[in-house]
């Protein structure tokens, strides 16, 4: 937890955090921790960080005992395979760790083609002496691993590897992080720790990647009629809803009122036959806020609606604790909103449901910025990388004046992550589709969801980023996710039944934070004393008298510099409460 005591919010009756996957992974022999060792067989060592869990919250294998699971499964499709597959599981077994062991008994790597969820594992092979790490297809769960010394130390949050590695920043890493507000692709903002590719799985000791699913464009030749893949996509949201519903137990939704959270309720209220409770928030009174459509939805889906407003003093307050839940920083300002409705959502429900991929699968306005790049390109001059970049609108165009002259230097040429996929032969909106599938989708908004989720206890699920609703989303031809000026219109006919005309219709607006308000009229002391501190953990990257005249709002012609201010508040409360 970071060290912020003056930042620190009260909120009575609501839970403290709580870090629900408290494992760590040892390959190496004569491995040295001073954690509390679980199970050992050489070379792999499982340890914990203190809990008093037994070994089965964490550990399962085969009837043969020759496969070991190790980690987190949540298999949306588990009955599904239990009923087509006919594996022979123990008597009493319920654990996916469990199918998963006997899947893989069964059929090697290759089942996990068949396994849809949130998943995160390591399976030791006891007879080939083979450790094999393994992440979800869309990158719901997280892996990390060591990449120096003699021992490769894996756990499911980059906090856990803090005793196992060096304390040295990539640079890299940090570049691409001021240009996103969140670290794309396997770097970490620690230069001896590796993000396992969502999608893919390493097998150690020879440390052989191997990728098991990606999105790519899958487009017939002869396209089906627009109705065709409305129908189609209705019926596999269908399938993922009532895969993602709890059985029987009450479900918690964000729900913000725009179209992919309405879509989401409205078909949890067709589907499921225990209570709904919704969850919105507001800035106050002096803010723009979208209840009016959230409560438009609640009402029609008779949800139990939750409210919650969110205060400038709680908004900068929060921040520490939101910085603490997650692996890499994320400089999202949903960030704190995600983590104080999962408190309160902790309150009357286990699972929350958000809309979360409707945009990056079915054409959102964020493509607009370099679909409107390749019109006009003759006058803007931008290359597709450096359009990629600036339509984060981050820090992409301040880095030489942002970085310390000598990082700046050594980055500068390093190719960014984004390329090979900005060069790909797929249509140009189904590029910039898989491209944020890859990455924002990953690094950024599954990460930030489920981290903040469990950091409360709960399970997050996001049904629109299922393997199966992205499979679908590439193979539907672009001019039905955007048509004309109508964006995301094949998702909106596919649930138009189920939704009023006031959401079918409303202009994308997105939830906006009021960042800038924030800095402008309440946090600027705060934050000056955080970002312009010589002894800032950011000090030896960043020229902070750059950030001095941010602070003072000197040509903030566009009013965009709350929000680089934010994302830079973001990374220094991260840098300290890592590094303590």
């Amino acid at each position: 937890m970071a060290s912020f005591n003056w930042l620190q919010p009260k909120y009575p009756g609501i839970p403290k955090l709580t870090h629900i996957r408290p494992w760590c992974l040892a390959w190496g022999n004569d491995v040295e921790t001073t954690r509390p060792v679980i199970w050992q067989e050489n070379p792999v060592t499982l340890c914990s960080q203190g809990t008093s869990q037994p070994l089965s919250a964490y550990w399962a294998e085969s009837s043969s005992r020759r496969f070991v699971v190790l980690g987190e499964v949540w298999l949306s499709n588990r009955m599904t395979l239990l009923r087509q597959l006919d594996i022979p599981l123990p008597k009493g077994a319920g654990d996916d760790r469990q199918l998963i062991a006997q899947l893989w008994e069964q059929f090697g790597p290759a089942c996990l083609s068949n396994l849809l969820g949130m998943f995160g594992f390591a399976i030791w092979d006891r007879e080939q002496q083979e450790l094999w790490l393994v992440r979800d297809a869309c990158g719901a769960y997280t892996l990390y691993y060591t990449i120096a010394g003699a021992t490769t130390w894996i756990a499911p949050q980059l906090r856990s590897l803090a005793p196992y590695h060096s304390m040295d920043l990539d640079w890299v890493a940090l570049r691409d992080y001021l240009c996103c507000a969140f670290v794309p692709g396997d770097r970490t903002l620690w230069q001896q720790v590796r993000e396992l590719r969502p999608g893919s799985l390493l097998r150690l000791p020879d440390r052989q990647l191997q990728t098991y699913w990606q999105p790519q464009e899958k487009m017939p030749p002869n396209p089906a009629p627009f109705e065709y893949y409305r129908d189609q996509l209705r019926d596999e949201l269908n399938q993922v809803m009532r895969e993602y519903l709890p059985t029987g137990e009450p479900v918690g939704i964000f729900l913000s009122g725009g179209l992919d959270s309405s879509c989401i309720t409205a078909l949890a209220h067709q589907l499921h036959d225990a209570p709904i409770h919704t969850y919105s928030i507001h800035f106050g009174p002096q803010t723009p806020n979208e209840l009016e459509f959230s409560n438009l939805i609640a009402k029609q889906c008779q949800t139990e609606h939750h409210i919650l407003e969110i205060s400038l003093t709680d908004l900068w307050g929060t921040l520490p604790d939101a910085m603490a839940a997650l692996d890499d920083p994320i400089g999202d300002p949903l960030t704190v909103p995600n983590l104080l409705l999962g408190k309160l959502a902790k309150q009357a429900v286990q699972v929350i449901l958000n809309g979360e991929g409707g945009d990056p699968c079915f054409g959102g306005p964020k493509n607009q910025p370099m679909l409107m790049n390749t019109l006009y390109h003759e006058l803007t001059q931008q290359d597709a990388l450096s359009a990629y970049l600036l339509a984060f609108q981050k820090c992409a165009a301040d880095l030489p004046q942002l970085l310390k002259s000598e990082i700046w230097a050594g980055v500068k040429e390093i190719p960014s992550i984004f390329s090979e996929d900005l060069q790909s032969d797929a249509r140009y909106l189904n590029q910039l589709m898989s491209l944020n599938i890859k990455f924002k989708g990953a690094d950024h908004i599954l990460t930030k969801v489920n981290n903040l989720t469990q950091a409360t206890g709960l399970q997050g699920r996001s049904p629109l980023f299922d393997r199966r609703i992205v499979d679908m989303s590439l193979q539907i031809p672009p001019g039905y996710k955007l048509r004309g000026a109508e964006e995301k219109a094949i998702l909106k006919q596919a649930v138009a039944d189920l939704l009023p005309e006031q959401i079918l219709r409303r202009p994308k607006s997105g939830m906006m934070v009021p960042v800038q308000l924030g800095f402008r009229q309440v946090w600027r002391r705060q934050a000056k004393a955080l970002l312009l501190n010589r002894k800032a953990a950011i000090a030896p990257y960043l020229n902070q008298t750059l950030l001095r005249d941010w602070l003072e709002y000197e040509g903030d012609t566009w009013g965009r510099y709350g929000v680089k201010l934010w994302l830079l508040a973001s990374l220094e409360i991260w840098l300290q409460g890592n590094r303590t």
